[in-house]
């Protein structure tokens, strides 16, 4: 920073970031097709509801959107979603989020149901599919909420429905397992593959690939010969693709790596390219590609320091591995001699880029050439207002080494006061088998522009640094977590980075749950910032939704037989180490942190008369969409720090009120 700059407290710092910013136009791309040099991809739209848009890209640069302006492409199915749409020959089928019915779109027609009308609003949903070569069956997963049950199968849907008619009932091929995923076709119609796992199995601990051959004839549809082709205990298989040979690939992690894997005929998986690197990620949503399989070649990718790595191998095993200027490349999809996919920056927001594979392309030495099909907002920050995550690691309990990003304040407008350090956020991810990522977000920028520093940590358990790592919090939810949340706050202050005195943690979900464990039963922090986190484990374990409701299982132990560890490891447990000040922010239609546990940590808060604030959103599930919530909540959370703190934030932000705002304390700036 310049000694010219006005000098201004950490925290008080002008910033060109309003909380607006975060919503007004923001269109982050999620999922990518691509097919006869169309491509489509969706957005997020926070500004309109959370809607998620599909925005098409002709092969001559024209930008559309082929739905309704009303159309919410987003599924309920695991609750998470993901892979709510899928094209076919310019065809695209995609879930409404209103009713969860499948819907089919051809160009410049309105979209035309072709999944019946459930006999409960939306108890009937769809996700990750596939249409046969002909064009002629949608196969996909569908989670149904009938008789009192959840039950997760793969279907077979009439793809056409005539004018007027109604829509066929979906055929039912396999149904038995807890849980289905990524159901995927031969090129040449005559075989299934997919992915199940069993409670109390999560998708990156124990998984299974199964085969069958699809057989369509005057009977209808079915499956024959159905088996399992590989996975068992201790093995977490995710996205099963076929080559168009007919050879069938899968990710598996039995290496400790999520690496790509051939599967012979006798079921024996073969590394594609072994790798100390994960290609995989767990499979919190569907329809995640990190692998392509095109004519005798497969294309991988992977992080790394340098940046997102591009890997194809050959048919005879030559390999060319391309660093890209990304950090990471996600949502991969092959179209004859180009690659389109979702490139995640470290100075701008995600894009989605072509990538050229022409040999005329790919001479030594020479990168892989990329061009940008969507128009992301500019952030208008200037490059010295930008803060680049810088990778740390650290000790922490146990003799182990914790792993973080760390986000330093930057500013082109102020400097900070002599001697004086910045305080800390301590950033949680969710999950908690989840990881931080060294992408731009506005939402962090926003802090390090003002003069905060951010650490993101990826604690023990977090993922992207192979599967030991990931096992780390295996019975130890509420405790490694914990430890390494701490260890990375306490370590920054030790290196002379942070104000000791003004070390904060934040989280949502399970960040929340750290964060909420981390006030209880800790002493490091002196503030923290709860977005719909669990406080009773024992609650969360009675109720949640179908995909979370043995997760816990494996993070703390099985329910109910281990229901003393779970109230010892509830932060409502801790009642009286509440002494730190707390914002709480909550969603009232939160099916997976249902408000009552955020109510219980307030009540709790003022029983010790401890300052605090409770902002309730209406109409908000687990996360925020809505841009008028996500400003209040971003503004609320920065006016609890300044009134802790005691600075006073930049620019017009709303105060929130804090409960017992008498008991805060000034805090040091040395």
């Amino acid at each position: 920073m310049s000694d010219s700059l006005p000098v201004v407290p950490y925290g008080a710092w002008p910033s060109p970031i309003d909380a607006r910013d975060l919503v007004t136009g923001a269109s982050q791309p999620i999922d990518v097709w691509a097919e006869a040099g169309t491509t489509w991809w969706s957005q997020t739209r926070p500004d309109q509801g959370g809607r998620q848009q599909i925005a098409r890209r002709d092969s001559d640069g024209t930008l559309h959107e082929p739905l309704p302006e009303t159309w919410n492409a987003r599924t309920r199915v695991h609750e998470y979603g993901g892979a709510a749409w899928w094209v076919h020959h310019e065809v695209i089928f995609s879930v409404e989020w209103s009713d969860q019915r499948l819907y089919r779109v051809d160009p410049g027609r309105p979209p035309v149901p072709i999944t019946p009308t459930p006999a409960t609003p939306g108890a009937l949903r769809y996700a990750d599919g596939r249409l046969t070569p002909d064009g002629e069956l949608c196969v996909c997963v569908r989670e149904s909420h009938v008789n009192g049950g959840v039950y997760n199968e793969i279907v077979a849907i009439v793809a056409a429905v005539p004018d007027g008619a109604e829509p066929a009932e979906p055929v039912v091929l396999f149904t038995g397992p807890d849980f289905v995923a990524a159901p995927r076709i031969s090129a040449d119609g005559t075989r299934l593959a997919w992915i199940e796992w069993q409670h109390p199995n999560m998708p990156w601990d124990t998984t299974r690939l199964w085969t069958a051959d699809l057989v369509r004839d005057s009977d209808g549809v079915r499956l024959q010969n159905s088996r399992q082709v590989a996975g068992g205990p201790d093995e977490s298989l995710i996205q099963s693709e076929w080559g168009p040979d007919g050879t069938l690939y899968v990710v598996s992690d039995r290496s400790d790596w999520w690496n790509v894997y051939r599967v012979d005929a006798g079921g024996e998986l073969t590394p594609v390219h072994p790798l100390a690197a994960e290609v995989g990620q767990p499979a919190w949503v569907f329809g995640q590609s990190r692998y392509l399989v095109g004519d005798g070649r497969v294309w991988l990718t992977y992080s790394s320091a340098e940046g997102a790595h591009l890997v194809e191998v050959t048919a005879d095993g030559a390999v060319r591995d391309d660093v890209l200027p990304f950090v990471v490349l996600g949502s991969l999809c092959l179209d004859g001699s180009r690659i389109v996919a979702i490139g995640l920056r470290a100075t701008a927001d995600p894009v989605v880029i072509e990538i050229d594979l022409t040999e005329r392309n790919r001479q030594p030495g020479v990168g892989l050439p990329f061009i940008v099909l969507n128009h992301p907002a500019d952030s208008g920050l200037p490059a010295a207002a930008i803060s680049v995550a810088r990778s740390i690691d650290f000790p922490s309990s146990g003799g182990r080494t914790a792993h973080a990003l760390l986000y330093l304040p930057a500013s082109a407008e102020a400097s900070a006061p002599a001697g004086e350090k910045p305080p800390l956020l301590v950033a949680i991810h969710g999950g908690p088998t989840s990881a931080a990522y060294p992408a731009f977000r506005l939402s962090t920028q926003y802090w390090t522009t003002r003069g905060f520093a951010v650490v993101d940590v990826n604690y023990g358990g977090s993922t992207g640094y192979g599967r030991p790592y990931r096992r780390l919090l295996d019975d130890a939810w509420g405790i490694v977590d914990v430890e390494d949340a701490c260890a990375a706050a306490d370590w920054l202050a030790q290196q002379g980075l942070v104000d000791p005195d003004r070390l904060a943690i934040r989280g949502g979900s399970a960040g929340g749950y750290t964060t909420l464990a981390a006030l209880a039963t800790q002493d490091v922090f002196a503030a923290g910032a709860s977005h719909y986190g669990v406080a009773d484990l024992g609650a969360l374990a009675r109720d949640t939704h179908k995909f979370e409701s043995r997760y816990l299982d494996g993070l703390v132990g099985p329910w109910p037989e281990a229901a003393e560890i779970y109230t010892e490891r509830s932060p409502l447990s801790h009642i009286d180490g509440f002494n730190r000040p707390l914002i709480v922010l909550q969603g009232d239609e939160d099916p997976v942190v249902p408000p009552a546990q955020a109510e219980a940590i307030v009540n709790a808060l003022a029983a010790n008369q401890v300052p605090h604030a409770y902002l309730l959103f209406p109409g908000e599930q687990h996360g925020f969409r809505r841009a008028e919530n996500i400003v209040r909540a971003l503004e609320a959370e920065l006016s609890f720090y300044a009134q802790v703190f005691g600075f006073e934030p930049a620019g017009s932000i709303e105060p929130v009120e804090i409960a017992f705002a008498e008991q805060l304390k000034p805090t040091s700036r040395q």
